[in-house]
């Protein structure tokens, strides 16, 4: 039975709601996620500069042991050099860089490729490293704490307006798994602990987990993909081989990138259609900018959902 992708009219009156909601939330906690992200950025950025002698000295040893320093460096730099721009510069392997973004090494590159490639890295970030703000760079006399904490400071700003979306979009998310959480455990569910040996076939009924991997594909000794669901609901009154309710938790801030994204979840659910059949269902737990075209698409798809601003209607998926 449809709930809420059969009821267009509803849907002006739910948006105006959800996106009152989002920004409610936004106006309160958006800036606590943001400043808390960015004292740890901070912290992070002062070691990678006590790591690099305070940009004066960035070796291929450094960057072999701290791979993941990169995007550090790349914001320490007048202006900011982006990754392709890094590859142009430097002339490193495209693949080097790639690896050092991710945190890693290349696992089969030369090691004389690799010390090279470093080293032209590394002198590219010390020729343009900011001297607005690391204003100890070209004296005889090192660098005082408070330089060092106001030249982090200010870098990992720049690191955190990079990701600002990334870093709202995942406090948002955790907000709205604890409220579902605090929905189902007020009527019986049970969460399972964060490292458990269930499936999501084989849960007991009346549990849920949240961020739980199903996997797609050929099952049968083919070959199978993890799609990443955020909650994972096993019915109190389910029997023997019913399967879970998949939930995915989204949040937006503005039309436009949901409308970009919208065919993730179609995507999703042809591919546990596919493996499973029909049974399965998958829905929708919705705060924020999801206008009528986004609604459409969705509902097209044969996606349900449920607005977070009414809960309740999780209700009418048999919890």
């Amino acid at each position: 039975m449809a709930v809420n992708l059969d009821k267009p009219q509803n849907w002006k009156t739910d948006i105006a709601a959800s996106v009152d909601m989002y920004n409610k939330w936004f106006m309160t906690f958006a800036p606590k996620a943001f400043r808390a992200t960015r004292v740890k950025t901070t912290k992070n950025v002062e070691e990678a500069l006590e790591q690099t002698s305070n940009l004066t000295d960035i070796k291929p040893e450094t960057l072999k042991a701290w791979p993941g320093v990169l995007p550090t460096l790349r914001m320490a730099t007048c202006p900011p050099i982006a990754v392709d721009r890094l590859v142009g510069l430097s002339g490193a392997s495209k693949n080097l860089v790639k690896k050092l973004e991710e945190g890693s090494l290349p696992p089969r590159m030369v090691e004389a490729d690799l010390n090279s490639d470093l080293d032209k890295i590394g002198d590219i970030i010390e020729k343009m490293a900011d001297p607005d703000i690391f204003v100890w760079l070209g004296r005889t006399n090192p660098a005082t704490k408070e330089e060092v904490h106001r030249a982090a400071t200010i870098v990992a700003d720049r690191l955190c307006g990079a990701v600002a979306n990334p870093i709202i979009r995942n406090a948002q998310e955790q907000r709205q798994l604890a409220y579902m959480a605090k929905w189902l455990d007020a009527r019986g569910y049970t969460k399972l602990p964060d490292k458990h040996d269930f499936d999501f076939r084989s849960m007991p009924p009346g549990t849920y987990s949240f961020r739980m991997n199903v996997p797609v594909g050929d099952l049968d000794g083919g070959r199978t993909v993890n799609i990443p669901v955020d909650a994972v609901i096993k019915r109190l009154s389910a029997a023997e081989g019913d399967f879970p309710l998949l939930v995915e938790a989204k949040s937006a801030g503005d039309f436009t990138n949901t409308n970009k994204r919208r065919k993730e979840e179609a995507q999703k659910v042809n591919q546990l259609h596919a493996t499973y059949g029909k049974d399965v269902e998958f829905i929708l737990f919705l705060c924020g900018y999801f206008d009528s075209g986004y609604l459409g698409y969705e509902a097209a798809e044969g996606i349900d959902w449920v607005w977070e601003h009414r809960i309740d209607d999780l209700q009418e998926f048999a919890l």
